[in-house]
Formats: C-alpha cells, structure tokens, sequence
C-alpha cells in the first residue's frame, strides 16, 4: 500500500505564492512518477504538473512559468510550488503517485486564492 498526505494548502490573496508538500510512504519503490492534481469548484480535476523517474517534468499550459513540481527522493517527498496565484487556481490539490501496482491519491489540500 502506499500513503500519500499533502500539506501547505491555505488562503491567500492574488499574487502570493504557497508551497504544497506531498510525503508518501508504504511501497513506494519502482515509482514511474508522481504529480499534482487539482478540482477546481464545480469542475473536474485537472492536471497541473507531474515529475517522472528521470526527473522530467511537464506542466498545464495554465501553470506554466508561475509553478514548479521538484521531488526529494530522500526524504520522500513531491513539492509544488506555485509563485503569482490566481483565483482561478483556487480548488484542491490532490498528489499522486504511479508505480507498476497501480495510481495512487492523497486526499487533497485546499487552496483558496482570493482577487
């Protein structure tokens, strides 16, 4: 099994930045990546940026030049930091974690980003 938790979420106002922790644990070897999602209200989750086992990343158009997706191996943890927020990023942000047994999901932080 495989345990992911996130932290970091919050209330802030447009133009702030936040940074999203994602510490997993159980069996997490053979990863092929990890990433962060989000649920916008009333929308579907989307995907904002992932990092996979060689360290490539990729981003939402969206997202794109404002946030960051790094992973600490050794501490076994995703981060997402996201610089000039807008309210449009509001929503909750889910991590995930690929490996050969299957995709796994935290159970999400909020973020709220007030105009």
């Amino acid at each position: 099994q495989v345990r992911l938790v996130e932290s970091g979420g919050g209330l802030v106002q447009a133009g702030e930045s936040l940074r999203l922790s994602c510490v997993a644990s159980g069996d997490i070897f053979a990863i092929n990546s990890m990433g962060w999602y989000r649920q916008p209200p009333g929308k579907q989750r989307e995907l904002v940026a992932t990092v996979n086992k060689g360290g490539r990343t990729t981003y939402a158009d969206s997202v794109k030049g404002r946030f960051g997706i790094s992973r600490d191996a050794t501490q076994n943890t995703l981060y997402l930091q996201m610089n000039n927020l807008k309210p449009e990023d509001t929503g909750v942000y889910y991590c995930t974690l690929n490996r050969v047994s299957g995709n796994y999901w935290g159970q999400g932080t909020q973020v709220t980003v007030s105009s």
